[in-house]
């Protein structure tokens, strides 16, 4: 049965909030990889921050204990897929292309990119059905909120600075933010398993650091440790930051569903994108064609969220 407890109107907020913390941790992690000169192990290291956080919060949470055990009775018994136990693979990517590509195109472009897959991956996973809440069907107001995010999306690589290059590293956050919108459908399906979003986050830390570590420790053989790192404390919070993101769109999927919930998320991170490009920019600095890519974007959130959301019996 759906969650009734959250309103649908709650959950675009809360997603909205969490899409900042999103544009705040690329800014965070963008900059970690700049300090240390390898966006590898800089990935590596924020989410392997994360996951020492939520162990520790999981160890003072019964009920996260409980979810954990729940999951795999689940698991056992078939009732849920092994496939959903890897979402942390998406958050991975994103983190990964946090550090390599966003230093390179800039925060606004490369949150252009991610905008891009997240609404194009949560209308497919919605019609799919293979969220927690079921299947969704595109209907005309979601296919017209899509169309609108898309529409922002090329206007803001187009008529941006260094358009020639963003067209050709836009790519990788296309394909990160597709995964991004799996990562929240997956999560949600193991928090309704454990009845826990402590639980679910854990396990997508667990995944998403044991991928990081490997791929890091092959760049480290290749390259070597970074020669320095930075002092400031700032550059160590993006694991925390990713934490509270994972944890809300776990709890909140059911109620948005996926195509809204990334979509309202995706509204935060063009806010918190236009923000830092205008005072503390990671590369292009902030163009005209993003303040009305965002305003686009924006747009594209409320009349996706218009009635006529309907679910498929």
């Amino acid at each position: 049965m759906a969650r009734r407890g959250i309103p649908v109107w709650a959950a675009l907020l809360g997603s909205g909030l969490a899409g900042v913390l999103v544009g705040v941790q690329s800014r965070i992690n963008g900059g970690l990889s700049q300090q240390l000169g390898n966006g590898f192990v800089a990935a590596a290291l924020s989410f392997s921050i994360g996951l020492v956080i939520m162990i520790a919060v999981t160890l003072c949470s019964r009920r996260a204990r409980t979810g954990l055990r729940s999951v795999r009775a689940d698991i056992r018994a078939g009732r849920l897929p092994v496939w959903t136990l890897l979402g942390g693979a998406g958050g991975a990517f994103f983190v990964l292309c946090q550090g390599l590509v966003a230093p390179l195109t800039g925060l606004a472009l490369f949150t252009v990119g991610i905008v891009a897959g997240q609404v194009l991956g949560g209308l497919v996973l919605d019609r799919v059905g293979l969220g927690p809440g079921g299947r969704i069907d595109p209907t005309l107001t979601r296919v017209a909120g899509t169309a609108l995010a898309i529409v922002a999306v090329v206007l803001a690589a187009g008529l941006g600075s260094g358009a020639g290059r963003a067209t050709a590293l836009v790519v990788f956050p296309v394909l990160v933010g597709v995964a991004v919108a799996g990562q929240s459908m997956v999560n949600g399906l193991v928090r309704a398993s454990a009845q826990s979003a402590i639980t679910s986050t854990l396990i997508n830390f667990i995944v998403g650091a044991a991928l990081l570590l490997v791929i890091a420790a092959g760049s480290v053989a290749i390259e070597g440790w970074p020669t320095t790192w930075p002092t400031s404390p700032v550059y160590y919070l993006g694991g925390l930051v990713g934490t509270v993101f994972i944890a809300v769109a776990a709890m909140l999927v059911r109620a948005a569903g996926v195509l809204l919930l990334s979509m309202s998320n995706v509204a935060g991170q063009l806010i918190a994108a236009v923000a830092f490009e205008a005072g503390l920019p990671l590369a292009g600095g902030l163009s005209q064609g993003m303040i009305i890519g965002a305003l686009i974007a924006l747009l594209a959130v409320v009349i996706a969220a218009l009635p006529g959301r309907s679910r498929a019996s």
